[in-house]
This record gives C-alpha cells, structure tokens and sequence, in this order.
C-alpha cells in the first residue's frame, strides 16, 4: 500500500463508523462542494480542496513522495521532531521506515480542527436537542476553538519531516470514529446496570488495563459508581470537547451518563449541575484504542507496526 491507499482505508473506515450515518457525511461533502463552486475565482486559491472529498479536515496527508510503498510505518498518538528524527535515525541504520502516522492533529489539520465540530449538532439532534439551540451551543464552541489553535507553529514538525524526507500523515477524527463505534456496540453488548459496571467494562479492554496500571485508568469524574447507567452518550469524536452549555440541554433531553475521553473542568461542573454521570474512559488510552483498530487493518495487509508517541499498541488480527 502506498500513503495514498492508506489514507483512503481510513477515510473509508471513518465514514462507515460516523456517527451522523453515511448519507449524513455525503451532505457534508455536498455543502463543501456548494461553497466551493459559489466561490468568485481569487477565493477559490484559498480554499483547502481536500475538502472536496475528505469529511476529516483534522487528518491529512503531509508529506508523501507519492512513490514508496509502506512496509513499516512508526506510528503514535503525539509525533514531534524527535519522533521525525528517530524515523529518520532508523532509515540510516537500515531498518526502513516508509511512513510516520500521527494521531493528533498537526499542520493544517490541526488549523482546521474546529471545522469537524459541526458533527456536534447532528448528534445532539439525533438524542432530540432542536437543531437551533444545538446549532447556537455548538457554533460558540466551534468559534472558541478556532481562536485557540490560529496562533500554534502548525507546520514546526511538518517542516522537519519534509527536510529529512520523512512521509508523514495524522488520522484524527478518523480513528476517533473507529473507537466512538466501537464504544457503543461494546456496551451494548455489555449492557451495563450502573456507572460502576461502566468501569468494569472498560478495564477487560487492554488498552484501558494499561492505562490503569501506569496511572491514567478510566474515572468517574460525576455522580456515583452505584447510580444507574440510563442513557448514555458516547463522546469520543469531534474533534475537541464540546461547550459546557450544552450538558444541561442533553440533561433536559434523557441523557443520564457521558462516557468520554477527557473533559474540562469547566463541563464537568455543568454536567454536574445538570445531575449527570460522567466517566473518563481516558485519552491516550481512547485515543490509542481507535488508532489500534486502524493499525489491525494495515497489519492485515502486511505493514510493521511500531509503536511510539504514546500509543499502546494492541493488535487484535
């Protein structure tokens, strides 16, 4: 498989587990297509084409030469340039390296982070949240990420990467689908009684077994582990973590528990004010569960896995 081929798998996996449903995303490429033929032709330079037919501005492909086909691939949560220099190290002593893949978003990904967060508002929708006032919470959120990430040094590590001629692509919300799907059909298989049995749950996975034993285990940040479950919501894809306003909405609409990969302070304080239960399943741990059933698939087709970056790496082929 090349880099290319590669991107595509996941894209194809990451559509398939959306959350909003296939036709959902297909709507979502058809407004970015709308925009960009609406578009008088000086602002058509500036508009990020990938669009066109990648529904995850937050993964891209950075650096390809379009050429080599990936046998070993280094692969992590977080790359910077000592992960690049580390590739790049291996290559000198022999041991190939065909590909650096990111889970977090750098470069234009993470500039365009706060694009993905419409996901929000057919998701909320969904749990029957009236799309305007999901739309008013979510567009604040969206505006606040944006100021967030616009001042970073996005391309300090892509810049690396290209002078050591390293291929470099990030899968963010992409491998964040994978785990959100894989959450909800897990424990509704599971189907857990209390908060309590959540956790439970969680740790005869092994990825969260190893988070535990080094420190960072799943938590109940809110309510009790002896509360009931009652509805829950998964909240594992989206690109950040969503506004804090919008936990007494859910609260208001029958959600009872938020199962996430981390939250802010400040939504744990709303969502306890609104009489949730909220687990922190954990983020490199989430993270590295999605990434992990990504990684399976390439491993099928045959590519070296070697994990670094905080990934714990779990193969289940």
């Amino acid at each position: 498989m090349r880099a290319t081929e590669i991107f595509k798998l996941g894209l194809k996996m990451a559509v398939a587990a959306d959350p909003r449903g296939v036709k959902r995303v297909q709507k979502y490429l058809g407004r970015a297509k709308k925009e960009y033929t609406e578009l008088k032709p000086k602002e058509k330079e500036y508009f990020d084409t990938s669009r066109l037919h990648n529904p995850y501005p937050d993964s891209q492909i950075h650096v390809d030469d379009g050429k080599t086909e990936v046998k070993r691939i280094i692969a992590g949560i977080d790359i910077g340039g000592s992960e690049i220099l580390v590739a790049s190290q291996l290559n000198e002593r022999g041991e190939k390296i065909d590909l650096v893949l990111s889970h977090h978003p750098i470069g234009k990904a993470l500039a365009n982070l706060h694009e993905v967060m419409e996901m929000f508002v057919e998701v909320y929708e969904n749990i029957g949240v009236p799309v305007h006032i999901a739309e008013k919470i979510i567009d604040e959120r969206i505006k606040e990420v944006s100021r967030g990430v616009h001042p970073i040094n996005h391309f300090q590590t892509i810049h690396i990467a290209e002078l050591l001629h390293i291929n470099f692509m990030n899968t963010h919300m992409v491998t964040d689908n994978l785990v959100d799907k894989f959450m909800k059909d897990y424990l509704a298989k599971k189907k857990p009684d209390t908060v309590g049995d959540i956790i439970d749950a969680l740790l005869e996975l092994p990825e969260y077994k190893q988070a535990k034993k080094c420190g960072a285990g799943p938590k109940i940040i809110a309510g009790s582990e002896k509360n009931r479950v009652g509805r829950v919501l998964i909240e594992m894809t989206g690109g950040t973590n969503p506004s804090s306003k919008v936990y007494q909405q859910l609260s208001n609409y029958g959600i009872s528990t938020i199962l996430g990969m981390h939250m802010r302070d400040e939504s744990m304080q709303k969502a306890t004010e609104s009489h949730l239960n909220v687990i922190i399943a954990g983020h490199m741990s989430s993270d590295s569960l999605g990434m992990n059933l990504f990684l399976d698939e390439l491993e099928k087709n045959g590519i070296e896995i070697i994990p670094c970056g905080g990934l714990i790496r779990v193969s289940r082929v």
